[in-house]
């Protein structure tokens, strides 16, 4: 008997001995020593573990021993992980520190109006494109309901605070288009040569950009196709400009989107009074595809688009009794090929090529200007999340650029002029969160340009801090650098020119909470070396030197809001800027004929749930324009009356998938002037004599169909519109 009790009892001491449990305790705070209640905390690999206490205090029992995982989690902190002595884990603090990567976390803004689903602060969204009233389907022309912009009627194109046109650069899936805009001529406005619906989300920096991008003075405006189609499904439009025909069709990892367009004005002008006198209007016909294939560790994607465009019309001209005949036509071709995905331990690859090829043959009367260009650009870009806190990327591009002309008077001027370009560029970029309330972005961007001979280094650095759940300040700083423009460096045999330079200096605060977006913007921008001629027109044995300067600051001011009633969105715009410069053949310091010291921008959409429509209303602002009169002794003296446009749109849901359309701009009828062309010689009075610069048409009305095909019943095309 005393032997089974002997037994018994040593049983049981070596069983506790055995299964003996460990105290694991402690206190759970943030970096501030404040407590974190309802932490998650536990033994990695087990289930034994606890929840903080309302003194984020926390105790638990675990039969493991040695050496083992500790892990603390909680919403809105980094994951805690250490491994600990379980035995002597007792009473210990430990501070979580805030998780960087979370929604409210600090995003450096300043410069940049983002769109997207991806976007963490969105501005403008892709559906804005298309159903803001007088954007007629144009990215251009709802980008310039935006503040920094600046309404140039007689172009088309963008023009950013203060910057001419050919300051910013457009790129797809970070690939430059050399060729972004329709063929042209004088005072006939082009548009952008892209369908907006192809794309899920626009970057439109006004300034202070990355060190990724280079050669824009001042915007980049950045488009990203589709990653994935939805659906199979074929679009169908008829409109009072022409046809377009669209397909998408879907696999299990890849994907093809396929859109063509034709359009021809005659029938429109034949009913519709314009205020040009056409001898053929408007055509052309273009189409654009995406193919895109996903792979296990990324996406590759295939982007092409094409244009042929032509018109025919007669120009008046204030220097000649009769009108200018000026017949045009335009092929164009662009085609980019993109891979984004991870390889190696956490490296993220991004690389790219891209081909555009453009071919001018326009007529002035009896001389012939034809032109090609040829460009391409090579991409790699390497990134690696070191940590939570940084991020690197760098990588190089190199682009070519292969242009030529020639003009004939068919008398007895027979001349080719024209360039070849090879730029080499690489940039290293470095993004620092020193936590959700302060972030920083550093980067430097090396380039050498072949035709110019010369190596730049442009630093940028963008800084963010967020004073609360719902603001933040970010301030952005950068050099950048441009080759002057075709117009100029198509005499580089004749001429040595030099990059044209600006520097960025930027100020932002943003509030944002759902449904609504505030943002505010100063900026100082300062030119130099830019371009600068001595004869009225630019030709080839014109004197270039890169003397000039110049400067744009000013305020931009951005409201939106979707909150103040049922249905009904709106956004309002404000921009100043005070801008001079001394280039081309500018005798002094002047405002340049494009910039407008005060653009006002107000669009609003409500959707009428009763009568199946969405209503649009746009009405855009500016004060007026500088002209230069050589009646008059002081240079760009004068200033145009204001600009005003009111656009007004109308969407009707007919099914679901069956719209009828209809867009009016500057439903008033403003007789709108922007600028005057002058006689280059006086009359017999001593008199320079003028001809008001007009739009083509007081209004333009659009009425079309849209028709959409699919199994998803509820698909249509308003985002298309």
């Amino acid at each position: 008997m005393k032997t089974k009790l002997f037994f018994t009892i040593s049983f049981l001491f070596f069983t506790a001995f055995i299964f003996a449990q460990n105290t694991v305790s402690g206190k759970v705070t943030d970096q501030k020593g404040k407590p974190v209640v309802g932490a998650n905390i536990y033994i990695d690999g087990t289930y034994d573990g606890a929840t903080s206490s309302e003194t984020g205090e926390f105790s638990f029992e675990t039969n493991e021993k040695g050496n083992k995982f500790l892990v603390i989690s909680f919403l809105m902190f980094e994951t805690f992980k250490q491994e600990i002595d379980v035995a002597n884990f007792k009473n210990q603090t430990v501070k979580l520190r805030e998780d960087i990567n979370t929604l409210d976390a600090v995003v450096i803004t300043a410069g940049t109006l983002e769109s997207g689903d991806k976007a963490r602060v969105s501005v403008l969204k892709p559906l804005d494109i298309v159903t803001t009233a007088g954007s007629a389907g144009n990215i251009v022309a709802a980008l310039q309901t935006l503040p920094g912009t600046q309404t140039v009627g007689e172009d088309g194109r963008l023009f950013v605070r203060g910057g001419e046109a050919s300051e910013t650069q457009t790129f797809v899936d970070g690939i430059r288009v050399a060729q972004p805009y329709g063929a042209t001529t004088n005072n006939l406005p082009t548009r952008s040569r892209f369908s907006p619906f192809l794309f899920s989300g626009i970057a439109f920096s006004t300034g202070g950009y990355s060190a990724e991008y280079g050669e824009a003075l001042s915007s980049v405006l950045l488009l990203n196709t589709q990653d994935e189609a939805d659906h199979d499904k074929t679009d169908i439009g008829l409109m009072t400009v022409g046809l377009s025909l669209g397909n998408t069709q879907k696999w299990d990892k890849s994907s093809l989107s396929v859109n063509m367009m034709y359009v021809n004005l005659a029938p429109y002008q034949a009913v519709i009074p314009q205020n040009v006198d056409w001898n053929n209007p408007y055509q052309s016909l273009g189409g654009e595809t995406v193919y895109r294939y996903n792979f296990t560790n990324g996406i590759f994607k295939l982007y092409a688009s094409f244009d042929s465009e032509k018109f025919d019309l007669n120009q008046k001209n204030i220097n000649f009794e009769n009108p200018i005949r000026t017949d045009l036509n335009n092929n164009n071709f662009y085609l980019n090929s993109s891979y984004k995905g991870t390889i190696g331990t956490g490296w993220q690859l991004t690389s790219g090529i891209s081909y555009g090829y453009s071919k001018n043959k326009v007529t002035y009367n009896i001389s012939d200007i034809d032109s090609k260009e040829n460009a391409a650009q090579l991409k790699l870009k390497l990134t690696k999340k070191v940590s939570n806190y940084f991020k690197l990327s760098f990588g190089s591009d190199y682009f070519i650029t292969r242009y030529n002309e020639n003009f004939a008077d068919n008398v007895s001027i027979n001349v080719d002029n024209g360039y070849d370009s090879n730029i080499f560029a690489a940039y290293a970029e470095g993004d620092i969160l020193f936590s959700k309330k302060l972030a920083m972005k550093v980067g430097l961007r090396y380039s050498n340009n072949s035709l110019l001979d010369e190596n730049n280094i442009a630093p940028r650095a963008s800084l963010a801090y967020k004073v609360s759940k719902s603001s933040q300040f970010s301030f952005a700083y950068g050099d950048f650098s441009q080759t002057p423009v075709v117009d100029y460096i198509k005499y580089s045999k004749y001429h040595q020119f030099e990059s044209e330079k600006a520097k960025h200096y930027i100020l932002n605060y943003q509030f944002t909470k759902p449904g609504q977006t505030f943002r505010a913007e100063a900026y100082y921008k300062d030119y130099d070396n830019l371009v600068q001629y001595d004869t009225k027109d630019i030709q080839y044995n014109s004197v270039f030197n890169n003397n000039g300067s110049g400067y744009a600051k000013g305020l931009d001011i951005f409201w939106r809001d979707s909150n103040l009633y049922k249905n009904l969105e709106y956004w309002i715009s404000y921009s100043y800027i005070d801008s001079e410069r001394q280039y081309k053949n500018f005798p002094n310091m002047a405002t340049p004929s494009f910039v407008a010291n005060h653009n006002l921008s107000v669009v609003a959409k409500y959707f009428i749930t009763d009568w199946k429509s969405q209503v649009s209303l746009t009405n855009s602002f500016s004060t007026g324009r500088p002209y230069n009169d050589p009646n008059k002794t002081q240079f760009m003296s004068e200033k145009t009356k204001s600009y005003n446009s009111l656009s007004f749109s109308w969407a009707y849901l007919l099914t679901t998938q069956k719209i009828l359309y209809f867009s009016v701009s500057n439903v008033l009828g403003n007789q709108n002037v922007f600028g005057y062309d002058y006689a280059k010689l006086p009359d017999a009075n001593g008199v320079y004599q003028r001809q008001a610069v007009v739009p083509t048409a007081d209004r333009f009305f659009f009425v079309g169909f849209f028709w959409t095909i699919s199994q998803n019943k509820n698909e249509n095309q308003l985002k298309n519109l």
